[in-house]
């Protein structure tokens, strides 16, 4: 195997890396914490539709 592959991986992996560790600052800015609260507690919100249409039926339970 060619030297130049080796090189070319190694340029890949810190490639990756930079753009790992941006994605991770960028996530942890101080401007992102208020929409990320928001995200992480809109599932508990209790805003869905009725009880009764929370499973649709199946063809099945439609014909009897």
């Amino acid at each position: 195997m060619s030297p130049a592959w080796g090189h070319a991986t190694g340029v890949l992996i810190l490639l990756m890396m930079a753009a790992f560790i941006g994605i991770w600052v960028w996530a942890w800015l101080p401007y992102h914490k208020r929409n990320f609260s928001w995200l992480a507690r809109l599932p508990m919100e209790d805003q869905g539709a009725a009880p009764d249409d929370s499973i649709p039926a199946t063809d099945e339970e439609q014909r009897r």
